[in-house]
């Protein structure tokens, strides 16, 4: 074969597969279930590629990522996930926090899972074990009572003078009823009062709010949940406007205008679900991978809006934070 006939052959021989791949079907299927809107979600897909690309897989070239979202809604995670196992995707993933993974694990028991969740998922039923799940379900948990009981330590030290601290919890949410407990027993120790709230709704926060500025409480504590995940610039406008300094789960309420935060890094958690999600589509079994928990956390504060609510960051406080916004 001369050379001029060779290049257009090796060519085609390089762009039919590629075009065999773009047809749809052909290519594994990732169900992505997100708690949020598609547009809050950006970093956190970033961070999910570059899980999956670390197993070899890149979106739209040998797999392919249907994206399915909440948009902060918990009674829409049965019907998103349903749809994946109708759609007979190679596997879910369930970003979604507690109601979005108990919806997903009740959908399917034969499709594989990988999930993000803030509850010890042996406790629910949705592993056998941390080591071995055993079912068709992995993933990444960031339960742990000392979480809730830094928060509150955080809490306490903004505000040296003393005052109850309000706990605001869903109790839709079966991780509410945790955040209570453990708060009250963090409370304790440091000798301070707690007051639990609840709200699932847009207009049980804003009596909630109302609870909190009427009987004056020092600081706010909001519990993790994906509802109040979905809200976090109506929540962290509302502390504003009544100047309670609050603590959230993830830094991305710090980045729309929370005070401050404690948790895993969520891009971290969201790489190892990527991570997770190639392993599998490489032929590892769900239920040999080990549930991951987080080993390093990070405290984020916004000086802004410490400075709004005219509050002063102790300076050992904030010599502590891994990600400060001014």
């Amino acid at each position: 074969m001369r050379r001029r006939e060779f290049i257009p052959f090796f060519m085609i021989a390089v762009i039919l597969p590629c075009a065999a791949y773009a047809e749809k079907g052909t290519l594994p299927v990732v169900g992505y279930l997100g708690f949020d809107s598609a547009e809050k979600s950006k970093e956190l897909l970033v961070s999910f590629r570059d899980g999956l690309r670390s197993r070899g897989f890149v979106e739209n070239q040998n797999v392919a990522i249907e994206y399915r979202f909440a948009e902060g809604k918990y009674d829409r995670f049965p019907e998103l996930a349903a749809n994946f196992v109708q759609d007979r995707v190679q596997v879910i993933v369930a970003a979604t926090g507690t109601n979005g993974v108990l919806a997903t694990t009740a959908a399917t028991k034969t499709i594989p899972i990988v999930f993000a969740i803030a509850m010890d998922p042996v406790s629910l039923g949705v592993v056998s074990s941390l080591n071995r799940p055993g079912g068709n379900a992995t993933g990444v948990s960031m339960y742990t009572p000392q979480l809730t009981a830094k928060r509150l330590e955080f809490l306490a030290e903004l505000t040296p003078e003393g005052g109850s601290i309000a706990v605001l919890i869903n109790p839709t949410n079966p991780n509410g009823s945790v955040v209570a407990s453990d708060a009250e027993a963090a409370a304790k120790s440091l000798g301070r009062t707690i007051q639990v709230l609840k709200a699932s709704t847009d207009e049980q926060i804003a009596i909630a709010f109302g609870e909190i500025k009427d009987r004056k409480h020092a600081a706010l504590l909001v519990s993790p949940d994906a509802f109040y995940i979905a809200r976090r610039e109506r929540l962290a406008m509302l502390c504003e406007q009544n100047r309670i300094p609050a603590i959230y789960e993830w830094s991305l309420f710090v980045k729309y205008g929370g005070l401050m935060s404690y948790s895993p890094r969520i891009t971290d958690v969201s790489r190892q679900l990527g991570v997770y999600t190639g392993k599998i589509l490489n032929g590892a079994a769900p239920a040999d991978l080990p549930v991951e928990q987080p080993i390093k956390f990070e405290l984020a504060i916004n000086l802004r809006t410490a400075k709004t609510i005219g509050l002063s960051i102790p300076p050992k406080l904030l010599a502590r934070a891994d990600e400060v916004i001014e």
